[in-house]
């Protein structure tokens, strides 16, 4: 089964990291460390399907793509 990408980056603006899923429309949370984002994201998706099947709203296939750089 695939499974949405998620982008873990550290935020110098919040002071914390910040997780997202670009699939899913203002899916995100933070954390202190890489790894607490990463957790809360995963609940952060688990509720943003939960409130996308209860309005109705189309939930979207895993599509996106990262793009990665080979350094030679």
């Amino acid at each position: 089964m695939k499974d949405y990408h998620i982008n873990i980056f550290y935020s110098d603006e919040d002071k914390c990291y910040i997780a997202d899923i670009p699939d899913l429309e203002h899916c995100s949370a933070c954390g202190e460390t890489a790894d607490e984002a990463f957790k809360e994201i995963k609940n952060a998706k688990k509720l943003w399907i939960e409130s996308a099947k209860e309005i109705g709203k189309k939930i979207p296939e895993p599509r996106y793509k990262p793009v990665y750089y080979k350094v030679v």
